[in-house]
Order: structure tokens, then C-alpha cells, then sequence
């Protein structure tokens, strides 16, 4: 797993979902919808996007660009050359930092031409033995045009003796193992696919006549569309002229969703599992205020993911909710090569203290993670420069002490803070009065699970705080990544 590129220094302590994925069928002028769709999706990739889209008179016709949606897909002569009834979107958070002429070849969504005609997927989420397929593939004659791991379904596709796309579709994931939500298109289907775990998110909605698949309900906000139902783990949908077919081409087995996606990947606005991520949050930090409470003048949260979760703890705590930091809206991802003199000032170009309100005070920040502690330190040198008294940090999740594999970009385990010091000595570290977080029975709680986290089978995916992995990430155990050991 790569760390993120040292060309973002404003936003490299926090853990990143890595795209997000958004697709229409049987609506006219498909590309706008799914330019919204992209566009309401952007927090869960910001460095590309592709589109494509397919009618009977021009065939598919595709663009992938690198940069915001904004930036992109609201020109009208681009948009004009994507003209079609049906269509998929996939936003990118690269871990490469390229934006060289090749690097454009790994942004999704990708295209194959097969007997049966013409297929694009887009993919979120991560292929946990992609490098033991590459070279099974290559060896058999496979050329591949990008390094991302998703085109190994297009390559296994390929290699299927099925007669259409939906049942090539079903092969090529049969042999995958991780976490996968699919959107993907023929010339006149939609179809979306979840892995048996049902690690990453995937819904279904309506928009009229047509039919909608998107990462998050937020997405189906933004263009009116009517949320039905959440594609189940381990099922495949297939949508034409004629309806909704429904298919379960994967062994079952128990759900393991994402925690993750609770604490801080999914827009707020969105709907999980039939809870409101924003309500979820603000439990989170309900149970924090029981677990951790702290005699204090202030919450204050860091913005902006931590806002539930301090609405939260001053509610159950009774000590005022207040914004102690002002976040700078304006300090986008775009700016990223500033000169040393700037970069140096670290993330005061993004926040800000309120000093009229923080000064004298004892004040509790509320975060949404730490992963290195970086960000950490710098939010706690400038809230003790303007004056507090007392910093108490409280984390809305439990400390993330091993990588994700399953589609987050994550450090290696070596610099996760929390996998090389207790509670105790990161609060040292990071030189504030207390240091609390979440426990993960408290984070189970908060997302609805009464009795906290059930041992024996867990509800969600907690690889990042339990070391628990759901799937065995094969290539990385071939690399050298050592399991937690068994207790």
C-alpha cells in the first residue's frame, strides 16, 4: 500500500477512500446526470474523473480528466460529445501523484471491446490478489494499459467463454478476492455488483423511467432520483428497457461493511444501512462523552469531519458546543505545489483559531481519526498559541493501528502512530492534557449495534483498528505483511 504523495501536505494525516462510483440507464442526456452524480460524490476522489456513455449513433464515447468534476464536466462542448440514454461516472483519489501523460490511462472508468460488443466498469474498492491475477494474465498473453488493479476484471472478462457480459462479468468476479463494488455498462445495460462481504457501499435509486446506481444516496440527492434499496452484499443487478433483474452469483457469506465509511468516508447526507451517517456521527460522539468525559469550558471540532461527533459530545456532556477553528473553504486539494516557505506553515493555510473564544479556556477537540499525528500536533501548537488553558483531544474512532486493503489509502503500518505507542505515550507525543478514543464496542454502539462489538462475528469491517481482516490480502501476506497474531 503507498503513502500518500508528499505533494499534499495539507490533508496527509487522514485516511482516504480512494473513488466513488455513479451510473444511469433509460434517462436522456445520461452524461449531465452522471457529471452530478460525480460531482455530489467528489469527497471520495478529487484527483480524476472519467465518463463514459453510449448511443446508437455515435457508439461509447468516453473522457477522462484529471482534477474536480467542477473543472471538468460542466463544459458544454465536452459534454456534447458524451450523448447517449445510458452512462457511468468514477471519481478518483490517486496514490500516485501523477499526472503525467500515462497516469491518465488508470483512471476509470476503463472500456473492453468483446465478441458480444463493448463493456465499461468502474470500480471501488480493492483487489486483494490483483498482483497474482496481473501475472497469471500476463503469462497468457494479457496487455494491460494501466497499473490499477480493476483492470484485471477486463482482462478476466476477456478470458470468459460465457456469451454476454453479465454472466462474463459473474466469472471474472468469481475470481477475486477483497472488497468490490461495480458499476458497469453495456450498450444497453447498467448493472452494479457487490462482493459477498459487502465492504464497500453501493445503492440503487429511480429518476423517472430510469434507473440510478450510485456509492452514496447523497449522489441521488443531486438529481432528484428516489432511493429504493441498497445493492445486498454478493448480488448483481442487471438493468435494461425491460426492468431489474436481480442475481446471486457469489457463495453467501456474512456481511462485513466498512466501519470506516460511518466514521468519516460517507457524506453526512447520506443514508447507511437505513442510518443517517450525520446521526451515527453525532452518536459516536454521544458514546465518547460517556467513555471519556473531561471537566472542560469548550468542545470545539476539527473541521469538518469532526462537527457530528462534537455536536454529539456537547450534547451529552452539557459543556458548549463552540467552532474554536474556522476552516478556510476556499484551500481546495488544488493547491498543492506551494513553495517551502508556505508549506511550512502546514495547516494554518486550511484552519484557523478562533482566539477571542479559545483564549483562557479548556477546551475538548474533537477528531475524526489520527493516523500519523502530524495534523494533531499542529492543531494543538496553534490552539495552545492562542491561549487555551487546556487541550483535551477526543477521537470519533478507535486508534487505526493497521492499514486498510480493501480500497482505503492508508500508510504503511510502520507509521501509523497508533501501532507503535500506546494511548498513554501518543498523548505524550502529541503533548495535550488528555488523549481519549472511541473503543470500538462504543463505535458499534453508536452505529446501532446495542451490545457493541460481537467477537465471534462482527458486523463491519474493522481491519483498521482490530488488525481483524475479513479477507486475507494475499499479495500483501507475498510481500511480507505479517497478520495480527492470533489470540
Amino acid at each position: 500500500m503507498r503513502d500518500l504523495p508528499p505533494s499534499h501536505p495539507f490533508d496527509d494525516d487522514k485516511l482516504r477512500e480512494e473513488c466513488g462510483v455513479f451510473g444511469v440507464v433509460g434517462v436522456a442526456d445520461a452524461a449531465n446526470f452522471v457529471a452530478l452524480g460525480m460531482h455530489a460524490l467528489q469527497h471520495r476522489g478529487q484527483e480524476a474523473g472519467g465518463l463514459i456513455t453510449h448511443s446508437p449513433e455515435k457508439g461509447f464515447q468516453s473522457a477522462h480528466r484529471f482534477g474536480l468534476v467542477r473543472d471538468n464536466f460542466t463544459r458544454a462542448s465536452l459534454m456534447e460529445t458524451l450523448p447517449g440514454t445510458i452512462g457511468i461516472g468514477h471519481v478518483r483519489y490517486s496514490t500516485a501523484g501523477s499526472k503525467g501523460a500515462t497516469a491518465i490511462r488508470d483512471v476509470q472508468p476503463f472500456f473492453g471491446e468483446f465478441a458480444m460488443g463493448g463493456a465499461a466498469i468502474a470500480h471501488n474498492g480493492n483487489i486483494t490478489n490483483a498482483d497474482a491475477l496481473r501475472r497469471e494474465l500476463i503469462e497468457r498473453g494479457s496487455i494491460f494499459q494501466s497499473s490499477s488493479d480493476s483492470e484485471c476484471i477486463i482482462h478476466l472478462m476477456a478470458r470468459s467463454i460465457q456469451k454476454n457480459i453479465p454472466e462474463r462479468m459473474k466469472d471474472a468476479l468469481r475470481r477475486v478476492e477483497g472488497a468490490f463494488s461495480v458499476v458497469a455498462m453495456t450498450r444497453t445495460k447498467l448493472i452494479g455488483v457487490r462482493d459477498p462481504l459487502g465492504v464497500r457501499p453501493l445503492v440503487l435509486g429511480r429518476v423517472g423511467d430510469g434507473w440510478v446506481l450510485s456509492s452514496e444516496t447523497c449522489a441521488l440527492d443531486i438529481i432528484g432520483a428516489e432511493f429504493l434499496r441498497e445493492i445486498e452484499p454478493g448480488e448483481m443487478v442487471v438493468i435494461d428497457a425491460k426492468g431489474l433483474e436481480s442475481f446471486r452469483p457469489f457463495e453467501a457469506r456474512a456481511s462485513r461493511f466498512c466501519i470506516f465509511e460511518h466514521v468519516y468516508f460517507s457524506r453526512p447526507d447520506s443514508l447507511l444501512g437505513g442510518r443517517s451517517v450525520y446521526e451515527t456521527r453525532r452518536q459516536i460522539g454521544v458514546e465518547l462523552a460517556r467513555e471519556a468525559p473531561v471537566e472542560a469550558d469548550l468542545v470545539c471540532p476539527v473541521p469538518d469531519s469532526g462537527t457530528p461527533a462534537a455536536i454529539g459530545y456537547s450534547q451529552e456532556s452539557g459543556i458548549p458546543f463552540a467552532m474554536g477553528i474556522i476552516r478556510n473553504q476556499y484551500m481546495g486539494r488544488t493547491f498543492i505545489e506551494p513553495s517551502e516557505q508556505i508549506r511550512n506553515m502546514g495547516v494554518r493555510l486550511k484552519l484557523n483559531v478562533n482566539r477571542t473564544l479559545i483564549r483562557g479556556k479548556r477546551v475538548v477537540l474533537v477528531d475524526d481519526s489520527v493516523v500519523r499525528g502530524t495534523t494533531s500536533l499542529k492543531i494543538k501548537e496553534m490552539i495552545l498559541e492562542a491561549g487555551a488553558a487546556e487541550v483535551h483531544f477526543r477521537i470519533a474512532s478507535p486508534p487505526t493501528a493497521w492499514p486498510c486493503f480493501y480500497g482505503v489509502d492508508t500508510p504503511e503500518r510502520g507509521k501509523l502512530l497508533a501501532a507503535n505507542m500506546t494511548e498513554d505515550e501518543m498523548r505524550e507525543h502529541i503533548g495535550v492534557d488528555s488523549l481519549r478514543f472511541i473503543s470500538l464496542d462504543g463505535l458499534y454502539r453508536a452505529a446501532g449495534e446495542a451490545k457493541g462489538r460481537n467477537n465471534a462475528s462482527p458486523q463491519y469491517c474493522d481491519a483498521c483498528f482490530s488488525g481483524d481482516y475479513p479477507v486475507a490480502p494475499s499479495d500483501m501476506i507475498e510481500k511480507g505483511f505479517e497478520l495480527k497474531a492470533a489470540e
